[in-house]
């Protein structure tokens, strides 16, 4: 039996059908997809990343083509395939810088973004360092310029797991502070819970262990009542590091 969920999705899908409005459907598609990103399994986002790929292989719209290259960067990227999801990141970027078509309206965060801020994580994955720093930096930029505070929200967490990655936690602090103050000043709750669980670390890593712990289980548990489960991974295993350096420096107390 279908659950109506299932079913209120596809009334959704065939009344941007019977409208012959291509773009409602892509963006009824890719509100589908980010739901199945955070909650489902990956192999059934590809699905329906796939498919955002051929709707707007078929009507040929610059506009659509950004969004399908932005969704199969991200997918790609959750699955291990670096490679590829930095191939689809930067032909969403080429085709974006050489249109400059506007995203459409009903796009919270604006493909573009989203293409710089996976890029900057498979360049670091791939050894392409100081590339990686240059399409965060250009994320953040492009965010605020557009005055558009979910892609600042977004760029900055993105900005903040790379500072982690490069083992910078001032870095880190500095950037989740900008997102905590951001995501508290517009209620973001989705990331006010990613900025404490990198604060914590930042923390942690800075000594300061038991606040640092503290920080990350109050937004691992914060992230866990959104319903989203696509980073929980990551997030549990920064608490393990964390518990790790407690550990270490209760033993060497």
């Amino acid at each position: 039996m279908i659950q109506a969920s299932e079913m209120d999705k596809r009334g959704r899908r065939a009344l941007c059908h019977s409208l012959g409005r291509p773009l409602l459907l892509c963006v009824a598609l890719i509100g589908q997809w980010r739901y199945s990103l955070n909650t489902e399994k990956l192999t059934a986002t590809m699905q329906i990343a796939e498919r955002v790929h051929s709707l707007a292989q078929e009507h040929n719209d610059a506009a659509l083509m950004i969004g399908a290259c932005r969704v199969l960067a991200v997918t790609l990227y959750f699955l291990g395939d670096f490679e590829s999801a930095r191939r689809y990141a930067k032909r969403g970027l080429q085709i974006w810088r050489s249109v400059g078509v506007q995203s459409p309206s009903e796009e919270i965060i604006p493909p573009a973004i989203a293409c710089l801020c996976s890029l900057t994580l498979c360049e670091w994955h791939l050894g392409e360092v100081a590339s990686s720093r240059a399409a965060i930096a250009e994320a953040i930029s492009l965010a605020k310029e557009l005055n558009n505070m979910h892609a600042v929200a977004e760029a900055l967490s993105w900005a903040a797991g790379f500072g982690h990655a490069e083992r910078n936690p001032a870095e880190v602090d500095r950037l989740t502070s900008d997102l905590i103050e951001l995501s508290t000043r517009h209620n973001f709750v989705y990331w006010l819970a990613q900025a404490a669980v990198l604060r914590g670390s930042a923390r942690s890593a800075s000594g300061k262990t038991v606040e640092g712990i503290s920080w990350i289980e109050e937004g691992i548990r914060d992230y866990r009542a959104t319903g989203s489960m696509i980073r929980l991974p990551y997030f549990l295993a920064l608490k393990a590091e964390a518990l790790y350096l407690a550990h270490r420096c209760f033993r060497s107390a």
